[in-house]
């Protein structure tokens, strides 16, 4: 007959697939015991780790089953809290956890001076890619930057940054765990894409969305960093409710094009962070005019002229930039180099380099 011992090694060689550490170091899997010929235990997963529940659970079963005497296993689902006071960079410091495990609202990431979150109200605007480009011309400047991508459901900055297949290092056990973000282009960045397989969809409800956004502020090895550059997911749902309530934020940028459909979406996007008491620091109109490679002096204006400017205009906020759309600006961002440092001398990398310099003039970004 199987003893408890021996089945807790049997669980204790399930892995996480980003460290590759044990689930029961890590503290995933908890209160393992017998009954009878039945192997019961709590599984115990952080927010990040939720896309991983099917595979453990069945790797879990399959193990404990081929151990002599057993012929159930009983799992217990349980989610750890989000955060449980441990530190961000240094020892015995970052925010406490509340009752039940949550996080009191708006508490400051420690390390980091200010947050600026990249928004849009439609997808296909082209938010991640002024999200990852404003990064980069920040840190162009000198300023140790951060870039946290919360597009939960469809995260692009890994491949934009070439760093698609890499895996964050996960250290600490349980709840208390830390993430260290992944360096490129002279940028920290975390992403849900870089916690699960290429073709895995995320299939999560609010809560957990809540969850997952809470760590990769908290629980993240951000270190010291200027400024965290936050690239939201589109529309005015979950994400945004959690990163308002969550930390304190220098503002938001709202993106568009100048396309109607693109405008209206964008409105609703703006009046919504007006309406939380969230700073929007002003209008981008990304894909303002078309410029050819073979013609640079051309421009053609795709998607329509103004919208960007009508929309800041009648909300009372600066038009912050026109980006053009230029053939190295998609080649950038589909092979891990964004066009402010793969084209500098480009007019949209220009445009961008531009945006950073007057977010760091008007003190929103300390210089």
């Amino acid at each position: 007959m199987t003893s408890l011992e021996q089945a807790s090694e049997a669980l204790g060689r399930l892995r996480d697939a980003g460290s590759g550490r044990s689930l029961i170091e890590l503290g995933w899997i908890q209160q393992q015991r017998l009954q009878g010929d039945r192997l019961v235990f709590r599984l115990s997963l952080p927010a990040f780790a939720q896309s991983q529940q099917g595979r453990i659970a069945a790797e879990a079963r399959e193990a404990a089953l081929a151990l002599e005497g057993i012929n159930d296993v009983q799992i217990e689902v349980g989610q750890a809290a989000p955060h449980q006071g441990a530190p961000i960079g240094a020892a015995g410091h970052g925010p406490a956890a509340g009752p039940g495990g949550q996080l009191p609202a708006c508490q400051p990431v420690p390390g980091v001076k200010q947050v600026i979150a990249v928004s849009s109200g439609k997808g296909g605007v082209g938010k991640s890619t002024v999200a990852v480009n404003l990064a980069c011309a920040l840190a162009r400047r000198g300023l140790r930057v951060g870039l946290l991508d919360a597009d939960i459901y469809g995260p692009n900055a890994p491949t934009m940054l070439g760093v698609a297949d890499r895996t964050p290092e996960v250290r600490g056990e349980g709840s208390s765990q830390m993430l260290t973000p992944i360096e490129s282009c002279g940028i920290a960045m975390v992403s849900m894409g870089l916690l699960i397989d290429a073709n895995q969809p995320v299939i999560w409800r609010g809560p957990m969305l809540n969850g997952i956004i809470r760590q990769f502020l908290y629980q993240v090895d951000w270190g010291e960093r200027d400024v965290l550059v936050v690239d939201l997911p589109p529309g005015t749902g979950d994400a945004q409710l959690t990163l308002a309530q969550a930390v304190p934020m220098a503002g938001v940028v709202v993106v568009t094009t100048p396309q109607q459909v693109s405008l209206a979406d964008a409105r609703r996007g703006l009046a919504m962070f007006l309406q939380m008491g969230v700073p929007v620091l002003g209008v981008v109109e990304n894909m303002s005019a078309f410029i050819p490679p073979d013609a640079p002096e051309k421009r053609y204006a795709i998607f329509g002229s103004g919208g960007g400017a009508s929309l800041a205009a009648e909300a009372g906020v600066p038009l912050l930039a026109e980006l053009p759309l230029e053939l190295p600006v998609r080649e950038g961002g589909d092979s891990g180099h964004p066009v402010v440092l793969s084209a500098p001398d480009s007019a949209t990398a220009q445009a961008f380099i531009a945006l950073a310099d007057r977010l760091v003039s008007t003190a929103t970004v300390p210089a």
